[in-house]
């Protein structure tokens, strides 16, 4: 019911909201395109005062994170935004772990930042067509020339540029731009090298050899940590990302394009063939104890990461980089409370056919929108491609030399900053919405600077990035307009942790009805709408190119 009521809630108030901002008219009766403070185009002159408020991802204050709206770098880019715009910025934090909710709460009030940023497309694509998002497009040549030089063409649509990525191919109009992705590596497998050398083990190569090795760390206690206490491999609610390296290595290699696109539901691939049996061994593995019988509990990193830091922890998946980011500090804090452990990457998971696939990031990262209701479109739109000018968003990823960074070998090494100058996210991803990866202005360069940039032996940087691209599966674009998801966004990502969670730690004789009762209220509950749009708009795109 409360779900409903929020649903009813943002339909009616953003209808209000985008009446309230359709603009004014003209002496000659023609409308101006929103309600924007000012009408300056970014030509290198100040405008007259405005104001803007930008989200912000607040990812907690673990690991010496300090206050995502203010702090060193929020200090730095409102005096130049000031100086150099005439532009006020106040940040509006967005816990990470619940931005669903807290966006769907702030555009249905009407009090969404100017400038807001999300991972899930099919949000956007609610609040499109709710009206509750402006249009971008006539825009994007006369203010954002920055943002569209550093995004380029769109490698995976040919002939379109990046910054037109999800423009509606009917209209013409762009209500989100993607950030760019600098490299695709998306998720890995971490293991305890460590543990596995007390018991004379190499590293695991098969799923057999990585069962073996969960086993002993349970058997064996090689950490010493006590038998009651050895976590052989943690996750969170979230299975389909902590588990999701074991979880694609059961779908059939075979299946089409169409029908994975087809089938592949707000990101989760439930219902791909062989999925199930993931989650299967999913089961086996919590039934004999190798999996943290509190995963299901745990609805952020934070309490994984704990149990990863003191040290009782044999294995876990997440993002390809995370045991090495400066924060949350894994493998720093780690060695810490336990000197000489080690974590290292592997990459053992393999398909019916042997290959040990997984998915790459489309270069196509966070979306960033503005909200129809805005009162300063136009500022907004100018604060973006600020934050696009190479010195700008380089210096907010680097920092200060000596400080955040060395340069080695002519390119920048990151290093970890303490107290006022540290980075809540790596390289400062969530000021810098339009990039996601290193850019120092130069391809090789960028390479160089990948592995430099962790405050750890490059090597394990190299190896956990290596890990994560082998036999990486791309993601596949199909640029067609998709409404049916919005709705259910919230509503399929509830019901899927809980059914992946309910699954795993089901008795073994009652996984089947679990899992088969699951998925059928999964589907009831929006999936096979979405599903049922996919499939019309997969089938008139690919007849449209005929």
């Amino acid at each position: 019911m409360k779900k409903k009521l929020l649903s009813i809630m943002l339909v009616c108030i953003l209808l209000v909201n985008v009446l309230g901002a359709c603009g004014t008219k003209n002496g000659d009766g023609t409308k101006n395109p929103g309600n924007e403070a000012t009408k300056t185009p970014d030509n290198g002159e100040k405008s007259n005062y405005s104001e803007i408020t930008v989200e912000i991802f607040d990812r907690g204050s673990e690991g010496g994170r300090t206050d995502p709206t203010n702090n060193y770098y929020t200090d730095w880019i409102k005096k130049k935004i000031l100086d150099e715009l005439n532009i006020g910025v106040t940040f509006v934090a967005v816990s990470r772990w619940e931005e669903t909710d807290q966006l769907n709460n702030l555009m249905a009030a009407g009090t969404a930042p100017d400038v807001c940023l999300t991972y899930s497309a099919d949000l956007i694509a609610n609040y499109r067509d709710l009206g509750g998002l402006a249009d971008l497009a006539p825009y994007i040549d006369s203010h954002l020339p920055d943002l569209k030089a550093f995004l380029g063409p769109d490698l995976a649509l040919p002939g379109r540029d990046m910054i037109m990525r999800n423009m509606n191919t009917e209209t013409g109009e762009v209500f989100s731009i993607p950030a760019r992705r600098m490299n695709l590596a998306q998720v890995t497998t971490f293991i305890r090298k460590d543990w596995l050398d007390k018991l004379g083990l190499g590293l695991p190569t098969t799923t057999q050899e990585f069962y073996d090795a969960l086993v002993a760390f349970k058997e064996e206690d090689p950490g010493g940590v006590g038998a009651n206490n050895v976590v052989p491999f943690t996750m969170t609610s979230d299975v389909r990302w902590r588990a999701s390296t074991i979880l694609e290595s059961f779908v059939d290699p075979n299946i089409s394009d169409e029908e994975r696109w087809v089938n592949t539901v707000i990101d989760r691939q439930y219902l791909l063939p062989g999925y199930k049996e993931g989650v299967r061994f999913l089961n086996k593995l919590y039934d004999e104890g190798l999996i943290d019988n509190q995963f299901a509990l745990y609805k952020d990193d934070t309490d994984s990461d704990n149990l990863i830091k003191s040290g009782v922890v044999g294995s876990f998946i997440h993002n390809w980089d995370q045991a090495y980011r400066d924060t949350p500090g894994l493998l720093r804090d780690l060695q810490e409370n336990v000197p000489g452990a080690e974590i290292v990457s592997i990459d053992p998971f393999q398909n019916s056919e042997g290959k040990t696939v997984k998915g790459l990031y489309d270069a196509a990262g966070v979306n960033y929108f503005i909200p129809a209701n805005s009162k300063n479109v136009e500022g907004a739109l100018r604060y973006i491609n600020w934050l696009s000018k190479f010195e700008n968003r380089y210096y907010l990823q680097v920092g200060d030399e000596g400080v955040t960074h060395d340069i080695v070998d002519g390119v920048p090494k990151l290093k970890p900053a303490e107290n006022e100058k540290i980075m809540n996210s790596p390289q400062n991803i969530d000021y810098t919405i339009m990039i996601n990866g290193l850019d120092v202005g130069d391809p090789e360069k960028n390479a160089l600077a990948l592995a430099g940039s962790y405050a750890v032996d490059s090597q394990l940087v190299v190896q956990a990035y290596e890990n994560a691209i082998r036999n990486g599966r791309p993601s596949i674009i199909v640029p067609v307009t998709l409404s049916a998801a919005g709705p259910y966004t919230q509503t399929l990502t509830d019901k899927g942790n809980e059914l992946l969670s309910t699954a795993v730690v089901a008795a073994p004789a009652d996984f089947d009805r679990v899992w088969d009762n699951g998925i059928a209220e999964w589907r009831a509950s929006g999936a096979d709408e979405i599903i049922a749009e996919r499939q019309a708009k997969y089938t008139e795109y690919m007849n449209s190119i005929e």
